[in-house]
């Protein structure tokens, strides 16, 4: 069976896979991107809010009264996963809460996004999980209130190599952007789960992401890992195959990027806390649901490689109708600190429960 069939019926077939690509990681420098870039629209049509039954009863929830909340919202403007960001501005979720969103297009450390969030520089931010909880733990005041989406790395290899699934990567070089990379932490982890040590039994180096390929065609790697687009992109080369995913097995059902929000914020307005929560989860339902509208919305800032069709691709392929909140987001908060402690990422005193407590907030209890 392969990846796509393990997926079930919302994900594409090779052959739409390979018909698909592009968007994700190119950070750009420090900048702002006001709401501004689009002229808001009307909340785009055709969204079933029934879907989501918590969405249903807090879409619901009396607006912000008065002028508009002025927030700063942190992202990758290339990411293409968070394509519910432009769809909010164009499609007038944020307006529908009151907000008037101010885009920060962040290039700097996770450190330094954590730090600016909760220092007040940034209101909230949105990235990887598993990128995001190694400097949680070390106590940043941000607050996590929402799952985004699955679906973002891939391990990828030469179609005529002899690596086919994960555990073919024991004794095997692989390249990495990053060694500390959220995508070598989740594939580390699932090789620990199938009794391979990922620190001995894997020899990873790190390349520039966009050489990646270049060192498995040279011969001097046997595998590589990458995050959308670049992955993405490289499976419509057909030299090319997917290995593995973070839409693998149980990960399919869980979240890989998430929201944060300034932990004063949530304290002293928690009302505008749950807005841009809940506006979030609303453009997420319409990006889920209309694929195509969202695909629209983010194309402005797509490399220009990218056609529709791709953007549309990976919007379908990403996981948009995942975005868990409350207890089901503190238990996946819980699962992948006990993922990291397995890998010796995080340390062994650190008490999971606890610390998923302590970085989750419910921000629909207010």
């Amino acid at each position: 069976m392969n990846n796509e069939t393990k997926r079930g019926g919302s994900s594409l077939d090779r052959r739409h896979l390979l018909q698909a690509g592009l968007a994700a990681a190119f950070a750009a420098p420090l900048g702002a991107l006001g709401a501004q870039a689009f002229a808001p629209r009307a909340i785009a049509p055709g969204v079933d809010f029934s879907e989501f039954p918590l969405c249903r009863t807090a879409a619901d929830s009396p607006a912000l009264t008065g002028a508009p909340r002025k927030l700063k919202l942190s992202w990758n403007a290339g990411a293409v996963c968070l394509a519910p960001v432009p769809v909010a501005i164009e499609h007038g979720f944020f307006r529908k809460h009151n907000l008037d969103v101010e885009l920060v297009n962040y290039s700097g450390s996770t450190d330094q996004l954590l730090e600016a969030i909760a220092t007040g520089k940034s209101d909230a931010g949105l990235g990887m999980a598993l990128r995001w909880l190694k400097p949680l733990e070390q106590g940043f005041d941000v607050k996590i209130a929402a799952g985004t989406h699955g679906g973002c790395m891939r391990v990828l290899s030469r179609t005529d190599s002899g690596v086919s699934k994960l555990a073919d990567l024991k004794g095997k070089t692989v390249a990495v952007g990053d060694l500390a990379g959220p995508d070598k932490n989740f594939f580390s982890i699932q090789l620990a789960k199938l009794g391979i040590d990922p620190n001995k039994d894997v020899d990873w180096r790190a390349y520039p992401g966009n050489l990646l390929n270049v060192a498995v065609e040279k011969g001097e790697v046997q595998a590589f890992l990458s995050s959308d687009p670049l992955g993405y992109l490289w499976l419509k080369d057909s030299q090319y195959k997917e290995v593995a995913s973070n839409l693998d097995g149980e990960y399919r059902e869980k979240s890989c990027c998430i929201l944060g929000l300034r932990g004063s914020l949530v304290r002293e307005e928690p009302q505008v806390a749950r807005a841009i929560t809940q506006a979030l989860l609303d453009a997420a339902m319409s990006t889920s649901q209309n694929p195509v509208v969202a695909a629209k919305s983010f194309q402005p800032y797509a490399p220009k490689a990218a056609t529709l069709a791709d953007i549309e691709g990976m919007v379908r392929y990403h996981t948009h109708h995942h975005h868990p909140v409350g207890e089901v987001l503190k238990r996946e908060l819980k699962a992948y600190a006990d993922d990291l402690k397995s890998v010796q990422v995080f340390k062994q005193s650190t008490d999971t429960a606890k610390f998923a407590e302590r970085i989750y907030v419910d921000v629909f209890a207010v």
